[in-house]
């Protein structure tokens, strides 16, 4: 068995694929500056990605990777590294002022000092009028007090505007509940004026302003790996409210079931391009149209 240095993160998956769909975007989350954090931080910059936080003296974290019949599994090494250097005062200081939205994901939020700050700054974007936007992208392994980190989630779903889950990240969450019974119990537990749940290859529902809109996956001819396909659905639909001046919480309201239509098949054709490649390689905006 052999390993080949790859880029990813949810967060940092997110921010690439939306910088590619030629949206301004920036990256809070502090990056290293050992080899590895200059392999992450290079491909962002290229990407047109701004890092918005100074660079860290802590060494980078480390997932691997292992596909089987393209579908990923994960092993991670994070314990002091550079992504959690993080407080709410940092957050702060280093949050754009013209900032319109705020993207939270995975293993942001899983324990630690640092996941309580990125919990109260969501919710204090959240109160301040900033778009806030969530994808637990549930990792099993690393969570070792279920009912601390389902504490954590319940709080931010409550203080979300647009909440993305898998229906993987469904069954962990809610595992003695069937498909919709979970979904209907995620709604009675967030306040997100878009919800959206992912079914790979059985496409999406999402569910706005009492609309239940389901879309179907996006043909794969040539299937690769679904490495960051999550991300790069969210970051569509990021980019797509943004494009269209959508992005704020007043304009979730009233969004209509012709765009909620748009919107998911435009996200679900990009994580299927995403799939025919290796690894997390978001299309860009001329790809989609």
């Amino acid at each position: 068995m052999s390993f080949t240095g790859a880029r990813g993160g949810s967060g940092y998956n997110t921010a690439r694929a939306v910088a590619r769909q030629q949206q301004v975007v920036g990256f809070i989350t502090p990056i290293a500056m050992d080899n590895l954090g200059h392999f992450l931080a290079d491909k962002m910059l290229a990407d047109g990605v701004e890092l918005l936080s100074p660079r860290s003296e802590k060494p980078s974290s480390l997932a691997v990777v292992t596909l089987i019949d393209g579908q990923p599994s994960y092993q991670f090494y994070r314990d002091d590294t550079a992504e959690r250097q993080v407080d709410l005062p940092f957050l702060q200081n280093n949050f754009p002022a013209k900032g319109r939205a705020f993207h939270l994901t995975s293993l942001a939020i899983i324990d630690g000092s640092d996941a309580d700050a990125w919990a109260d700054f969501f919710a204090e974007q959240h109160r301040m009028g900033i778009v806030t936007t969530l994808d637990p992208n549930v990792r099993p392994m690393l969570i070792a007090d279920r009912e601390a980190y389902l504490e954590r989630l319940w709080r931010l779903m409550n203080t979300a505007d647009i909440l993305k889950l898998s229906d993987e990240d469904l069954e962990w969450i809610f595992p003695n509940f069937d498909f919709d019974t979970a979904c209907t119990a995620v709604l009675r537990k967030t306040s997100a004026k878009l919800s959206i749940v992912t079914k790979g290859a059985k496409g999406a529902i999402c569910y706005c302003n009492g609309l239940k809109i389901a879309v179907p996956a996006h043909p794969v001819p040539n299937l690769v790996d679904t490495v960051g396909a999550g991300d790069t659905f969210m970051a569509t639909v990021l980019s797509y409210l943004n494009s269209a001046d959508l992005l704020s919480q007043d304009a979730l309201t009233g969004l209509d079931q012709a765009t909620l239509i748009a919107l998911l098949t435009r996200a679900a054709k990009a994580a299927a391009i995403n799939c025919e490649c290796e690894g997390c390689q978001p299309p860009t905006a001329d790809a989609l149209n």
